[in-house]
């Protein structure tokens, strides 16, 4: 990268400002989705025996909770498309070398970040590839099978003497662990921030403080002076 670019990149040529990024709906649905992806592994820990639960009461929450988190992910795509913030979750793979290469070892030695947060980019390259497979992949993979699951009555005479229970089983419980390693990650990535806790202050009041230029304060100013400090 050129020392343009790099500027460019990190958002050093324009005033920062405390801006409303996260909206109401958008931390709705983040804090949601953690409460219910919780409840989810903790109930499917319980079904496979490694906590102490009965079992059907675990099956009966765990049901109910993936139903919920299907809804929410279904009006949330909805959401996302009808306010084009789909766009966020598209890497800009011009920038993943740098910012994979600030968390191998950059961030240990100190670097600054190569990213800043923007009105238009709310997430790194990094973060929004991670989301982009957690929202494609993981989940879908997740809902998919687990419905099929729930619906296994109306289709065991099909799968008598085939493997496809035992198959689906494995799918549902693969990506759950890849989706318990997602959360994991998720949580210490939160404490990466200027504090420990930064982040999370942040996906909780809405407000960050980001490079603005004058166009865009001047639109803020005009049309949403509630997202402004």
């Amino acid at each position: 990268m050129t020392d343009a670019t790099e500027a460019e990149f990190r958002g050093e040529d324009e005033p920062k400002r405390t801006v409303m990024i996260y909206t109401a709906y958008e931390r709705f649905w983040h804090w949601s989705q953690a409460l219910l992806i919780f409840i989810l592994a903790l109930t499917g820990f319980s079904v496979h025996g490694l906590l102490p639960m009965d079992y059907r009461l675990a099956v009966l929450i765990h049901s109910y909770a993936a139903i919920a988190l299907i809804l929410l992910w279904v009006f949330t795509t909805f959401w996302h498309f009808t306010t084009n913030q789909w766009r966020q979750y598209l890497p800009k793979l011009s920038s993943l070398w740098e910012v994979i290469r600030f968390y191998a070892w950059g961030i240990l030695t100190g670097a600054p970040h190569p990213y800043t947060k923007s009105l238009k980019r709310k997430q790194n390259a990094l973060q929004s590839l991670a989301y982009l497979t957690f929202m494609v992949i993981i989940g879908p993979a997740l809902w998919a099978s687990g419905i099929v699951y729930i619906l296994f009555p109306l289709w065991a005479k099909l799968a008598a003497g085939t493997i496809a229970l035992p198959l689906l089983a494995f799918i549902h419980t693969a990506a759950a662990y890849m989706m318990v390693i997602f959360v994991l990650i998720h949580v210490y990535m939160t404490t990466t921030g200027k504090t420990a806790f930064h982040y999370i202050k942040t996906m909780i009041t809405g407000y960050d403080t980001i490079p603005l230029s004058k166009a865009q304060a001047a639109y803020l100013r005009e049309q949403e002076p509630n997202r402004l400090k």
